[in-house]
């Protein structure tokens, strides 16, 4: 009952996501496009539910079964995508042509005992749209996508998918009831019903072919993923994420020991999950020499990034510049990126489809085909995109799932690349935007020199293994800190000597120091609240230095006494 409740709510969420923009004109235009002027409010809403009704049975099945029907007829994996939008055409030229309009919606007719309505109409468009709906995925469509997929259905899969579908279709069914009531409401349009369905064939003429052709994919990948924080609240957490793989029959490869699912995601910092899965029942590889496949164990001694993703998926478009940029600056340092193509809906199993889109997409590090789901079993994943990193001994150090978090992602690789090869000079980070609208906070900030600085100082550079007098700058940017009298700046560290101070500009609703030594710290902040006194003594361990209901901008001052180290900062 718990995972059929959030299968609904991670459905109204898919409902209103960037994705589904490019079926929103083709549901208010079937709202509006009354056969003529003479329909009921009544008649009305019968068209809206049915083309929600049509929606929910041609998704339901796509994602259930469409793998199976299309090889047991021996077609191409794409083909229901392209009845879709044929289909879609069709109807767009029954708008423009009544009389062909009336031959379509007549077989539907029949089946319920009337003549030709506006609903059948409206559940034959309801059909086009469940083919050619692409909805953000999350772990619940991931989840079922993988059952369908792998033809292993049972009726609790059914229920799950018939929720997720219902819950998607729900927003789709007031902008249809929107569309149909402009009709009833204006007088004016009511009077133009047959010019409303002639338009109302262009957009759906339009739309069947920018679909088919991809030309929607800038639109969607420019419009920021607004939901992705309140996907993640009700689809991300561990239990749900447990119970998914249940459902999935906990058939990972890790199931049986410390399953990769209880691993924390996006921790602030390096974390062990054990060793990582092989990639597992792998259709082909592309972008390797002369199609080879790879292995972990082949690439031991490198730090891995096994990145899922699905080329349809708007949420793996928008993360794909950093993952590319990450691979171009710091595959000549030792990162291997490994892009595991596991296909959401049918049309992306055709190899063929992967590839083009892949070299449109920019994607030149190796791609492994998963079209039979083994390595996404093997990792227990749930997301599109999801991503692993592996260190130079073949152990799951970090796992981050969706977008955004592209900074601490990019530190912890950083860190990694030089545990595998101490003394390494790393070029600075990448500067690709971060256009994920949820809530920021400021990246994994290293304190020693090791780890290339986020330090700024108007007069002196940093020095390394020598007491040196800092200053304070004038402005302070944004999720930078700088450092204020006598310290000693150490690769791991840096050791406060005399007078010693830190600020920090941060965004986070928590704020968090590791450090060691033995003394006090004095943390100030800019908004009047009363000073507070931390101490510190023995081994180096996490401390809070700051946490609030919510997450915010702001700055602190860091008051040292000697003997203090200061390791790095991590943000909730």
């Amino acid at each position: 009952m718990t995972l059929i409740f959030v299968a609904f709510a991670a459905g109204l969420i898919a409902g209103i996501s960037p994705c589904i923009l490019p079926v929103l004109p083709i549901v208010f235009v079937a709202g509006v496009a009354a056969p003529d002027a003479t329909e009921t409010p009544k008649g009305s809403w019968r068209r809206s539910v049915s083309i929600v009704l049509g929606l929910v049975l041609s998704f339901s099945l796509l994602v259930l079964a469409g793998s199976l029907i299309l090889s047991g007829l021996d077609l191409p994996q794409d083909a229901l995508l392209w009845a879709g939008e044929i289909l879609l055409g069709i109807v767009g030229l029954g708008f423009l042509i009544p009389a062909l309009g009336e031959r379509l919606e007549r077989p539907f007719a029949r089946i319920v005992g009337r003549q030709p309505s506006s609903s059948s109409g409206g559940f034959v468009i309801g059909l086009a749209l469940g083919l050619v709906f692409t909805p953000c995925a999350g772990p619940v469509l991931g989840a079922i996508t993988v059952l369908g997929g792998s033809r292993d259905v049972h009726f609790e899969t059914v229920l799950i998918t018939l929720a997720f579908a219902v819950g998607a279709a729900v927003p789709l069914l007031f902008i249809a009831l929107a569309g149909g009531g402009l009709v009833h409401r204006v007088q004016s349009v009511r009077t133009r019903a047959p010019l409303l369905r002639q338009i109302g064939g262009v957009v759906l003429l339009l739309m069947a072919i920018g679909i088919a052709t991809n030309s929607f994919d800038f639109l969607q990948r420019d419009v920021p993923g607004y939901t992705n924080a309140l996907q993640k609240k009700f689809e991300g957490s561990t239990s749900i994420r447990k119970q998914l793989n249940a459902l999935k029959g906990g058939k990972g490869s890790n199931s049986v020991s410390g399953s990769l699912v209880s691993c924390p995601e996006a921790s602030p910092g390096l974390v062990t999950c054990g060793l990582a899965p092989n990639f597992t029942d792998v259709t082909k590889w592309l972008n390797t020499p002369k199609g080879k496949s790879l292995s972990i164990k082949e690439l031991r001694g490198k730090v891995v990034l096994v990145d899922f993703w699905t080329y349809s998926c708007i949420n793996c478009q928008r993360s794909l510049p950093h993952v590319e940029a990450w691979y171009k600056r710091y595959a000549p340092y030792g990162l291997e990126i490994v892009g595991v193509h596991t296909p959401e809906f049918a049309f992306e199993h055709v190899v063929s489809n992967v590839k083009a889109q892949a070299m449109t997409l920019g994607v030149k590090y190796p791609i492994a085909v998963d079209n039979n789901y083994g390595t996404w079993l093997a990792y227990d994943n749930n997301y599109w995109p999801a991503e692993y990193l592996i260190d130079a001994h073949g152990v799951v150090r970090h796992v981050d799932f969706g977008e955004g978090n592209y900074a601490l992602t990019e530190t912890l690789i950083r860190k990694l690349l030089v545990a595998a090869h101490p003394g390494l000079k790393l070029p600075p980070p990448t500067s690709v935007a971060n256009l994920t609208p949820f809530v920021e906070t400021s990246p994994e900030s290293y304190i020693g020199y090791k780890y290339g600085l986020t330090y700024m100082d108007s007069n002196v550079a940093p020095a390394q293994n020598v007491a040196t007098q800092y200053h304070f700058p004038k402005d302070l940017s944004s999720t930078t800190w700088a450092l204020s009298g006598v310290w000693n700046e150490h690769a791991e560290e840096a050791t406060s000597v005399k007078y010693s101070k830190l600020e920090i500009n941060y965004v986070a609703q928590d704020v968090y120091l590791v450090m060691g030594g033995t003394g006090t710290v004095t943390v100030s902040l800019g908004n009047g609240t009363v000073p507070t006194t931390i101490h510190v003594n023995g081994v180096p361990r996490l401390y809070t230095l700051f946490h609030a209901k919510s997450s915010s901008s702001g700055n602190m001052v860091l008051k040292f006494t000697p003997g203090v180290q200061a390791f790095d900062f991590t943000f909730g």
